[in-house]
């Protein structure tokens, strides 16, 4: 919400409040700004009243009929986490095409961990004369990182012999199938099949974190591998290895940038992709917190950054393949 009140080519007019008590205060003491003289409320009919040209959606789980009622009032939605292609969907992808057709209005999204990871494999891939497998890996200690409602989907805290965990891990790592899919699509790849291959590690001490615990013999580290394969070969493998404390079994070593991006081809391209807090913000952060939220920045900036695009494009969903190269506009630091 700070980085779009800060962006001068941006005008922010209503914000929805997801708790009660949030409703009727300003956006920006929300947000830990000055105040911007706009109220949140959880009204949605009265959000959707402002006619917005687009809505930035980004919670963590996507919410079909909350899509649907945004882009049948002919609101574009950018949007984080659990949304791509909308595959993963079912019925869900049609209801929300059928919504953008009817309100004229245009379904973005980047994706999660961050999303542009795919995008910029696929702009590395263009150096190439051959490619013969896309690899995206990322690699993390999230011990800092306290979400439970987003980490126990994935595995997190279960039994390592419970049978559910192989079921539970795939769901919740279910969007990285949909940035499958965009990575093979910018390819021009049909994929016969996407496929998720896993591990786990258990810790052999109780993990305590700020709001929960993960107990000994349970998951504190999770490997997925989302691959997408063509006649039996995999050409599109992304794949995450997230560990908690430091008594993990088998002890996976996580070192060095989170993410590492490998196009196998003429010539092979490697990329090492890591962020780290500027000088100011070192000054400035009081909490682990505060840095953590560097995660939530490098995630939720790349579907605002799409905005004047999303809202140029044909009515329908649109992705990374189907929008011209987004810009990061307004956020050079004046002076």
């Amino acid at each position: 919400m700070a980085s779009i009140a800060a962006n001068p080519t941006l005008d922010l007019v209503g914000c929805y409040a997801w708790s009660k008590d949030k409703a009727g205060r300003d956006v920006g003491e929300l947000a830990g700004i000055a105040p911007l003289g706009v109220k949140a409320t959880n009204d949605v009919g009265a959000l959707l009243a402002l006619k917005p040209d687009v809505v930035v959606y980004n919670p963590m789980w996507i919410d079909v009929d909350e899509l649907v009622l945004i882009l049948e009032a002919g609101v574009n939605v950018v949007a984080s986490a659990s949304f791509i292609t909308g595959h993963n969907l079912g019925e869900g992808r049609d209801r929300i095409q059928e919504a953008c057709e009817k309100g004229g209005a245009t379904m973005f999204g980047s994706g999660v961990s961050p999303g542009f990871a795919e995008l910029l494999a696929i702009v590395a891939a263009t150096g190439c004369a051959r490619v013969d497998k896309v690899s995206i890996a990322e690699a993390s200690d999230t011990t800092f990182y306290d979400s439970p409602d987003t980490e126990r989907p994935c595995g997190f805290g279960m039994p390592i012999d419970d049978p559910n965990l192989a079921p539970m891990m795939s769901k919740g790592t279910a969007i990285f199938a949909e940035a499958v899919r965009l990575v093979a699509d910018a390819l021009g790849v049909e994929l016969d099949e996407i496929v998720c291959e896993a591990e786990y590690a258990q810790t052999t001490e109780d993990v305590e974190m700020a709001s929960w615990t993960i107990k000994a013999g349970c998951v504190a580290g999770v490997f997925a591998s989302w691959q997408g394969r063509v006649g039996g070969k995999t050409v599109v493998d992304l794949n995450v290895r997230w560990r908690k404390g430091q008594t993990l079994d088998p002890d996976w070593k996580v070192e060095g940038d989170p993410w590492k991006i490998t196009i196998e081809g003429l010539p092979m391209v490697t990329m090492q992709v890591g962020f780290l807090p500027p000088p100011d913000f070192i000054e400035t952060a009081k909490t682990m917190e505060d840095f953590m939220g560097l995660g939530h920045i490098i995630t939720a900036m790349p579907p605002i950054h799409a905005i004047p695009a999303v809202v140029a494009a044909a009515p329908g969903i649109a992705t990374y393949n189907d929008l011209p190269l987004t810009l990061p506009r307004g956020i050079v630091a004046a002076g």
